[in-house]
């Protein structure tokens, strides 16, 4: 088989070393990711392995020096056959980290080469199909200043962090983290566990759903009403009357939602609280559809309802229910997590000017959010749908999990700084332990000729080609494909140095594409205003100590930073992008087609629940169906959805749709909802704070249905697909199933 040549071509020697193109994947990951059959017509994973790690090495040594691979671990087999043909037009990577699988067939004492992402430098594009316009920035250069670890620098190294992040990060084991409380909730800067809430308060959720006894299947019930899927690892709670250390942490079953803390000699202490997951892993099918699936880790979830969780454990004493009003959703399955204009509010040093606090207090709400693939995160050199943070710097991912104390900036002091110290301690394991995640491969058979014709199109069609009528301006960059902003995927692309500097950046994103070409709800852009931007480069999340730095890892959207660089959305690796609908940085798009096709979008929808066993119908709340045969749309790609009809309504009155409605036969909204964006664009709580409580089962049902003519929740934009022909559609989506 011929190995492909490392094209150096302009990238600086001195960012990888000549070997990096053999070294690194996408060739070493061939066998252990992704293999091609094509007499059978189908992609799948040819280990047949899961996407999670437990913590500690995949295998073991030989006398020390020699790694034996653990042929139980995904990320225990070398690969036996080489790198993929260099002319392969279907293969992927599923994303994860490039250093992570380079240092599966290697000793712990294994130097590693420089990160892939580290060669998106100012330049790497020029004249090239794949465009970047957003770099990767070093934010440990110096980790004696930002008083954090920095990158691992041997194979070992990135074992152990990533074995300390998945403990930290996988809910119920010695050393995992909760909402508001680190890994130690009894201490000052953690609010002496005021996140966390009782075993005996989970155990009477029952109650609160207005049920005259426990149900016998209530776990299940927890999961299907907050949108929590179960993982295939233990997470016990104890039932009423027992005692956790003495039944292993308890006979129930905690959706991955939740964690029960642990001390840290491994003691069950009866408390639960949030986890990270509720918001990043989902649920596609279960385990037996194929390899990786079911509890899917790192997905992103459009599961999740937070708020009815938050409102069922007010009246069982919860404090932290207080916290709707910070980081709500208005729609099942969207959140406002990457609120940061809130997390700014606080500088780490002094105190803001006037000015600045001002435009803080007036930036608006972000509103509704879809959360990002996790496994994309190794293939990105900045982080969030506006590349306001480099991925490097990851303190602000463990924004949720930070001892309360830590989100007060300097205003605490030595309380605060505690709770910012563990986010310096565990924040860089985290990022480790996210970025070896890998997307699960697509369960059913492909089209291999029109995949490969599809690829074909994602690579070199230009979408402002002649005839093409392309309702959007052209970028000023790469070649007018899709791949252009996303990435080349494909071995025949990413092994051609018209495409990409180097093979080391296959499935590499880094391309803003200006609002104004892109066209997609600016709600979120138009929160994280110039003032605001300046404002988190004061902040703890912004790396004080780098600013002004050639590495400076404040928000990468100030100005001085940005330069010429227009404002906009930061297109997105696709790997596993067949199981993370719905699309769209807002989730207002239920399928890929309709992401090819705009005219196809629906404008008020609901996607399908879980049938509710026959006893229980019309008295439990049921979350969105993840069954792959009766819910998902093959077709289509997607989840099922219904159209809901558009009524008008006032902004308290009950009915099928929720809140404000459109203004049917019109394109403006009512007086009434306009006079409520003006304010959610201009205080920055309004839209948290205007919003109707749920009282009623009615109201929570409600909560399925997604209107596009909300604020925040618009579904206008990459309009690129108009100027596809239909046939055209077609291949590009059997592609995107490949990936």
């Amino acid at each position: 088989m011929r190995r492909p040549q490392p094209l150096r071509t302009d990238i600086d020697q001195h960012h990888a070393p000549r070997w990096l193109a053999f070294a690194l994947v996408p060739w070493i990951a061939s066998a252990c990711t992704s293999g091609l059959d094509s007499e059978a017509g189908t992609l799948g994973r040819a280990d047949g392995g899961t996407n999670r790690y437990d913590g500690g090495a995949p295998g073991a040594y030989d006398a020390g020096t020699t790694y034996v691979p653990d042929p139980g671990s995904p990320y225990g087999t070398c690969p036996p056959d080489g790198p993929p043909p260099a002319d392969s037009l279907l293969w992927s990577s599923h994303g994860g980290s490039p250093l992570w699988k380079f240092c599966e067939c290697q000793p712990d004492s294994t130097p590693l080469p420089p990160d892939p992402r580290s060669l998106i430098q100012p330049g790497v594009s020029d004249g090239r199909a794949i465009a970047f316009n957003t770099f990767w920035k070093d934010c440990h250069v110096d980790p004696v200043a930002v008083e954090e670890r920095g990158s691992a620098t041997t194979c070992g190294e990135l074992r152990a962090s990533v074995g300390r992040g998945a403990a930290l990060m996988t809910p119920g084991s010695t050393g995992s983290a909760v909402l508001f409380s680190g890994t130690d909730p009894t201490s000052l800067p953690s609010g002496f566990g005021i996140a966390t809430f009782p075993a005996n308060a989970y155990n009477n959720l029952w109650r609160v759903w207005g049920m005259s006894r426990r149900p016998d299947n209530f776990d299940e019930l927890v999961s299907q009403r907050y949108g929590a899927p179960f993982g295939e690892i233990r997470n016990p709670y104890p039932l009423p009357g027992e005692d956790p250390n003495a039944t292993n942490g308890g006979s129930g079953t905690l959706p991955q939602f939740f964690g029960q803390v642990r001390e840290a000699d491994g003691t069950w202490t009866g408390k639960i609280g949030i986890t990270c997951h509720g918001c990043h892993s989902g649920q596609v099918g279960t385990s037996a559809d194929g390899a990786g699936l079911g509890f899917v880790e790192g997905s992103g979830s459009p599961l999740g309802d937070h708020n009815l969780l938050l409102r069922d454990m007010l009246p069982l004493g919860y404090p932290a229910s207080a916290v709707t009003i910070l980081n709500l959703n208005k729609v099942r399955g969207i959140n406002n997590a990457s609120d940061v204009n809130l997390a700014f509010i606080f500088p780490d040093e002094g105190v803001y000017d006037l000015k600045t606090l001002f435009g803080l207090i007036t930036s608006g709400s972000t509103a509704g959010m879809d959360t990002p693939a996790w496994w994309n995160m190794g293939h990105r050199p900045t982080k969030f749908i506006d590349g306001t943070f480099p991925m490097d710097a990851p303190r602000v991912d463990m924004v949720f999990y930070t001892p309360i104390t830590g989100l007060f900036g300097s205003a605490l002091g030595p309380i605060s700084e505690a709770g910012q110290d563990w986010m310096r301690q565990h924040g860089p394991d985290a990022n480790d332990w996210v970025s070896i995640l890998e997307s699960p491969s697509y369960p059913y058979p492909v089209d291999t000729a029109l995949a490969s014709e599809g690829s074909v199109l994602f690579h070199t069609l230009d979408l402002w080609g002649t005839g093409r009528s392309n309702p959007a301006r052209r970028p000023d960059d790469g070649n007018g494909s899709c791949a252009s902003c996303h990435g080349a995927y494909a071995p025949r692309y990413f092994n051609d140095p018209a495409f990409v500097a180097s093979p080391e950046l296959e499935g590499m994103a880094g391309y803003i594409t200006p609002i104004d070409i892109v066209g997609t709800d600016r709600v979120r852009l138009d929160a994280m205003s110039g003032l605001v931007q300046d404002a988190g480069a004061y902040n703890f999340f912004g790396y004080p100590p780098t600013r002004g730095t050639e590495q400076d890892c404040g928000p990468q959207n100030q100005d001085e930073l940005r330069g010429d660089r227009e404002i906009g959305y930061l297109a997105q690796p696709l790997h596993g992008i067949w199981a993370t609908a719905p699309y769209l940085h807002n989730g207002s798009v239920p399928n890929l087609a309709q992401i090819l096709d705009p005219s196809a979008r629906p404008q008020i929808w609901s996607r399908r629940s879980t049938p509710a066993r026959a006893d229980q119908a019309g008295h439990v709340v049921m979350g969105y169906d993840t069954d792959l045969v009766r819910a998902f749309d093959r077709t289509q790609i997607g989840w099922r959805y219904d159209v809901v009809p558009c009524e008008r309504q006032g902004i308290f009155n009950p009915g099928v749709t929720p809140y404000v409605n459109c203004r049917p036969g019109s394109e403006e909204p009512p007086l009434m909802q306009s006079l409520l964006n003006l304010l959610y664009s201009n205080v920055v709580l309004g839209w948290n704070l205007v919003a109707p409580p749920i009282l009623t089962r009615t109201q929570m049902e409600e909560r399925k249905i997604y209107n596009t003519n909300m604020f925040g929740q618009g579904n206008d934009g990459h309009e690129f697909g108009r100027a596809l022909t239909a046939h055209e559609r077609l291949a590009i989506l059997e592609y995107m199933k490949t990936l």
